[in-house]
């Protein structure tokens, strides 16, 4: 399974075309919107979410709500679009508007650099977090295969800025948290809401980190046989294309490299009907590149959003002379919705992962295959 998407944030729309899925996935649109609508909430977000309402277009690739086998084509359509023809048109555009003040932090000098653009807005429009809009509409699908073969996700925010959860949620609790800030703890969750409100009083910008959960993961999706099949490798591949990740570690090993290897590896051992389990889980689900079959926990460091209300010192690229960076409107703080999209890229790698090693052309192929290897691991 392969995933392209396409759009600048200010364009007619986002394009997602999620190739190798396989026939017969029950999906509707409704299911893909309820996860557009999640990337929408939180604390922190800007003005822009009061003008978008994300809404799935499916264009190919489903009949009669089930997936075809053929390539899963999907558009999200920019409302702003409407207030931006002028300048973002393929053909002639607006003059006298082009961005020459890039931001610190963003892809605006080193993109325009390397494409050769002499106007900003050339580069910060794709590079823009919009863009995940269209791989949380590809993660629903890779979700609702997920779904059919047992593994379920979920999410939430275990810092912003300096505040930081009271403890690590398990999974059922990451489900129940308030969706506004879904930060465990009642008090560090004010603590969270009161910070992103004095970022926004005082024009300056938060980063945070988020836990992505995946149950039901089978052991022995993934490989140690080759550099890029390892599925830490694939899923860090994922997380860290996400705009402002910085970091992505699995289990507790934030904590764990300070401690001895006798108290930060997992014991095994194995039980009738279960099989080979551990009763603690320091590795995160993964061992040698490999899922283990425990619960899959992955932990995302973002940095403080780029664009400041008070911007930084620049240089102007026409005349090279000292300025104030250009202000894009943006979010205060976007770890909220940085969990929703993590998650969805956690859906896109293990998918890919999953059909690596289970093939099937159909879902009821698909699962035939698992169920025959989950069989043949029951007798082991």
């Amino acid at each position: 399974m392969r995933l392209l998407t396409a759009g600048e944030s200010h364009g007619p729309a986002l394009l997602a075309v999620v190739e190798g899925v396989p026939a017969g996935i029950p999906l509707d649109a409704a299911f893909i919107d309820a996860q557009l609508a999640r990337r929408q909430r939180g604390a922190g977000r800007g003005a822009r979410q009061k003008i978008e309402r994300d809404r799935v277009e499916i264009l190919s690739g489903v009949r009669g709500g089930e997936t075809l086998g053929s390539p899963v084509g999907l558009r999200v359509a920019n409302r702003d679009w409407e207030n931006w023809k002028a300048r973002m048109a393929a053909g002639p555009i607006e003059p006298g508007r082009e961005v020459t003040l890039p931001r610190p932090g963003h892809a605006d000098l080193a993109g325009a650099l390397k494409y050769d653009r002499q106007d900003c807005r050339d580069v910060l429009e794709r590079a823009s977090a919009r863009e995940t809009a269209a791989r949380v509409a590809a993660g629903a699908v890779a979700r609702r295969l997920l779904e059919e073969l047992g593994v379920a996700l979920a999410s939430c925010v275990l810092a912003v800025g300096a505040v930081e959860a009271e403890r690590e949620p398990t999974f059922e609790e990451a489900l129940a948290l308030d969706p506004e800030m879904p930060l465990p703890g009642d008090g560090a969750r004010a603590r969270a809401l009161e910070a992103v409100e004095a970022a926004r009083r005082g024009g300056e910008t938060l980063g945070g980190a988020v836990l992505v959960v995946a149950r039901g993961v089978a052991a022995g999706v993934g490989s140690h046989v080759q550099w890029d099949r390892r599925l830490d490798a694939r899923l860090g591949a994922h997380l860290l294309s996400i705009p402002s990740a910085k970091g992505v570690c699995f289990g507790d090993v934030a904590r764990s490299h300070r401690l001895p290897g006798s108290a930060a590896q997992d014991a095994i051992r194995h039980e009738a009907g279960r099989g080979y389990v551990r009763p603690t889980n320091h590795a995160g689900g993964l061992e040698g590149g490999v899922a283990n079959g425990e619960e899959l926990r992955a932990t995302v460091l973002f940095k403080p959003v780029s664009t400041l209300a008070r911007p930084l010192p620049t240089v102007d690229m026409r005349t090279h002379e000292p300025a104030p960076a250009h202000i894009e409107r943006s979010d205060v703080c976007a770890v909220v919705p940085a969990a929703v999209v993590a998650e969805a890229v956690v859906a896109l790698g293990l998918a890919e992962a999953y059909l690596e090693k289970f093939g099937g052309d159909s879902l009821r192929e698909t699962r035939r295959n698992l169920e025959a290897y989950r069989a043949r691991l029951a007798e082991r």
